[in-house]
């Protein structure tokens, strides 16, 4: 079971992502968050690298993510089924597929992501 504010945090989260909103995303982050880095593997650390990711990827690339389920896993964590679509910066779609995301969160703020697919 979730807890009904770490559902809002993501849901607020997702929204903010989705407009482009990076100040409102990484408002709900640890300031020392470890993040996936998506497009060129490995991991990023902090709000200054995560912001700067994302700037990368947003320049190459038009994701938009829809949490669709919430549950908790057996460690803790918070699993999110997500409705991703992503498109080039024509607007083809390059992949639609369901992924999950994977969170730790931490005094009411993300510490943490995965991604599984």
């Amino acid at each position: 079971m979730t807890r009904p504010a770490d559902r809002e945090l993501l849901v607020k989260t997702y929204a903010a992502f989705n407009a482009r909103d990076v100040d409102a995303t990484l408002a709900a982050m640890h300031p020392d968050v470890d993040w996936p880095d998506g497009m060129e593997g490995g991991r990023v650390r902090g709000h200054p690298a995560v912001r700067d990711y994302w700037t990368r990827q947003w320049s190459r690339i038009d994701p938009h993510v829809e949490p669709r389920g919430f549950a908790a896993d057996e460690r803790g964590r918070i699993v999110v089924d997500v409705h991703q679509v992503v498109r080039d910066r024509g607007g083809a779609v390059l992949a639609d597929r369901m992924v999950q995301h994977v969170y730790v969160i931490e005094d009411g703020l993300i510490r943490s992501m995965e991604i599984k697919e």
